[in-house]
């Protein structure tokens, strides 16, 4: 019972006991006003039978008087199924008929009757009531002549249409209400799938998801919906503790050395020598910062704080100007920069998170394929691509191992472990959070594959269609 109370107390049923209760109103509505109607139909159908008779019995009456009067009279009373045919004296006794008595006061009236009356039959046994309406007409002797007919047939006419209505809205309700409780028990069993499992979720276990039937109810699309929320927000978190550990061993060591370097300073008594070291910490700072603030992007980014920055913009000109700003930068390290940017490509984004974006990957691919003995090229291709536009910079350094691509998109992880090149290793994550953002994908891929030595690198910013 406590189940049933549980049940009843969910919107979709409450909605459906409301639904049933309208519908059976409106059935039982339809069982009187048809029962109406129909038995309307029949009373006039019988008056008008009626009136046809009385016509032609006064047609006889006029033709013959009152032998072929009674003559017809007893012929039509010995058809199955015959009306009533009475012939009364000026004060109301039965005279002549296939009644064996009526109601008293009858043969009062003229024309219909007012209501129905109640007769006997010669063949009733017992006392046993029937029901009829007729018209009266009086001759010119002052004889009565009642013609009428039987109410029995519209009464079981009726009665039978009621118990076939109600009999059926029986059943239909009947049937409403099993689907009712089987639909909303199937309701409340994944409710309290879903309660389950966000009570796990409550309890700090995210890798938990709410069931998904498959029929694409609304239930589903809840738990979809929520699933998809439940998964970003375990990124999120496993991002935070990937930014927490990494801070933790990335960022150490260099505050510890600012540290030193600053306590070293301190005993320097020569003021060039003060002032070289006082520069080194201003650089080990500066670093600092450059590190803080690229978490802080990142972090904006990925809260979707920035997303309401964005407008129309021309991505073509956007990548020109940045090839074009680090075509100096690429000559420095001795390599080619070239670009082949389609014209004209315009999508919905965040001018300066794009822009950011670019920088990021032509100064990874310059820092890391530039060297001393084989200075390579870096290509900037711009074009579109039947599922969206594609925005890839190419190398033709020592690449990614297929095996380490996902690593390197996470924060503070770089493949030199030597940390022998500046970086923070935060610039690969701010691209994947700002494709994010722009609901595109960052693919990585090898510029060269059949070389084994230096297969390069080409990373894709593929933005989808629907932004162009």
């Amino acid at each position: 019972m406590s189940r049933f109370w549980v049940l009843f107390k969910s919107t979709a049923v409450r909605l459906s006991a409301l639904y049933i209760l309208l519908f059976a109103i409106c059935a039982a509505t339809l069982v009187f006003y048809v029962t109406a109607m129909s038995e309307r139909l029949l009373s006039g159908q019988i008056r008008d039978a009626v009136a046809q008779e009385v016509t032609q019995v006064q047609r006889a009456y006029d033709a013959g008087g009152m032998n072929l009067l009674l003559r017809t009279m007893e012929r039509r009373a010995r058809q199955p199924g015959a009306n009533l045919y009475l012939i009364a004296g000026p004060s109301g006794d039965i005279l002549a008929g296939n009644v064996a008595s009526v109601q008293p006061g009858v043969f009062e009236e003229q024309g219909w009757t007012s209501v129905p009356f109640s007769y006997q039959r010669y063949t009733d046994s017992g006392v046993v009531g029937h029901t009829a309406i007729a018209n009266i007409f009086v001759l010119d002797n002052g004889l009565r002549v009642l013609i009428g007919r039987d109410l029995g047939e519209p009464e079981r006419f009726r009665v039978l249409v009621r118990q076939a209505l109600m009999i059926a809205l029986a059943i239909m309700g009947l049937g409403a209400i099993i689907i009712w409780f089987g639909i909303g028990r199937n309701a409340l069993k994944r409710i309290d799938r879903m309660s389950d499992a966000g009570k796990k979720i409550m309890a700090g276990d995210l890798s938990q998801r709410l069931p998904v039937g498959g029929s694409g109810d609304e239930f589903d699309r809840l738990s979809v919906s929520l699933n998809n929320m439940l998964e970003r927000i375990e990124k999120l978190n496993e991002g935070l503790r990937q930014v927490s550990d990494n801070i933790a061993h990335d960022l150490k060591t260099p505050l510890t050395r600012l540290r030193n370097k600053a306590a070293d300073a301190l005993d320097i008594e020569d003021g060039e020598v003060r002032r070289s070291a006082l520069e080194g910490i201003i650089s080990e700072s500066d670093q600092l910062i450059r590190t803080f603030n690229a978490l802080l992007m990142i972090s904006r980014v990925e809260a979707g704080s920035v997303a309401a920055e964005m407008s129309p913009i021309e991505l073509s000109a956007i990548v020109a100007d940045s090839a074009e700003l680090y075509e100096p930068v690429a000559d420095e390290a001795g390599m080619a920069l070239n670009s082949e940017i389609e014209p004209g490509i315009e999508i919905q984004g965040n001018r300066e998170l794009i822009g950011q974006a670019i920088f990021n990957l032509l100064d990874n691919a310059i820092k890391y394929s530039a060297d001393t003995e084989c200075a390579g090229s870096v290509s900037v291709k711009l074009r579109r691509r039947p599922d969206g536009i594609c925005l890839s910079v190419a190398d033709h350094g020592p690449g990614v191992p297929p095996d380490r691509r996902e690593d390197v998109l996470k924060r503070f992880v770089r493949l030199d472990e030597s940390r022998s090149k500046p970086g923070t290793g935060l610039g690969l994550s701010l691209v994947e959070a700002i494709m994010e953002l722009h609901g595109g994908t960052l693919e990585l891929s090898d510029t060269e594959p059949g070389n084994a030595e230096r297969p390069g690198l080409t990373v894709s910013m593929v933005f989808p269609a629907r932004l162009a």
